[in-house]
């Protein structure tokens, strides 16, 4: 069995168990404890797993949320790429939803060669950056401001996502596991994620590579509503590869 090969399996043992064992990969690869110890060393420095003694546990984060300038200066120049990348999926005339977050910010910020573009976003943020673009009508809904995000919320936010209908929502992500799809902190804005989710006909999930094996405090939707993933280099061909036999097209992974 090749090096990747056991990577997947791994992963999936430990997404069912939530542990493995040194003598028990030995015994169901048949090799020996210091190719299993490589296997684990390899997996645990792409932030897929912690090793413990005799074994590894899923790398699982907190719930509690990463402040904003953490996450606003994290994987900065591989957000960077994704914002390229998905502004490249964009298409002159369309209507869009996007969500808050620092990649999404991104996205926005590479979306200003675009036309005429309708862009409807909880994120004062993302509007600040758009909302001088002429061609461009920027749409803010009501709702509770949250503090450094700048993202608003609750019912008078959802209530208002409600009433539209876009070509593609782009989407951020707190963690993403192929079980448990698309999850996240913030209670309040997952409803409003929600619900943009449901209002799109192309979803758009972005996501740098340090958000794939993470399950954060609330589920957002499942990983069949996804319909592409754009990530960074840095992810690994084979865990791309998990999403894209599941149909979703995966764009920007490395090798």
């Amino acid at each position: 069995m090749l090096a990747q090969e056991r990577y997947r399996v791994i992963l999936e043992m430990l997404e069912v168990n939530e542990i493995v064992k040194v003598p028990e990969l030995c015994e169901k690869f048949k090799v020996s404890i210091e190719t299993v110890r490589r296997d684990l060393e390899f997996l645990e420095q792409e932030g897929q797993l912690k090793r413990i003694y005799g074994g590894a546990v899923l790398n699982r984060q907190s719930s509690k949320e990463p402040s904003y300038n953490t996450r606003s200066t994290k994987n900065a120049k591989e957000k960077e790429m994704i914002g390229k990348k998905t502004a490249e999926l964009i298409s002159d005339g369309e209507t869009l939803m996007i969500d808050l977050g620092t990649t999404t910010l991104e996205v926005a910020r590479h979306l200003k060669d675009k036309k005429n573009l309708t862009i409807i976003t909880n994120c004062m943020t993302i509007a600040q950056e758009l909302v001088d673009i002429p061609t461009f009508r920027v749409i803010l809904p009501g709702g509770i401001l949250r503090p450094n995000e700048l993202a608003l919320s609750g019912f008078i936010s959802e209530q208002f996502m409600r009433e539209f209908n876009v070509d593609k929502t782009i989407v951020g992500v707190g963690g993403i596991t192929m079980d448990n799809g698309i999850s996240d902190y913030h209670l309040e804005e997952t409803r409003v994620r929600k619900i943009m989710i449901e209002k799109g006909k192309e979803i758009i999930a972005v996501a740098d590579h340090s958000k794939f094996g993470i399950k954060a405090l609330v589920n957002v939707c499942a990983i069949d509503e996804i319909d592409v993933i754009v990530t960074d280099n840095k992810l690994k061909k084979f865990i791309a590869q998990e999403y894209s036999d599941q149909g979703i097209k995966v764009l920007g992974y490395g090798k």
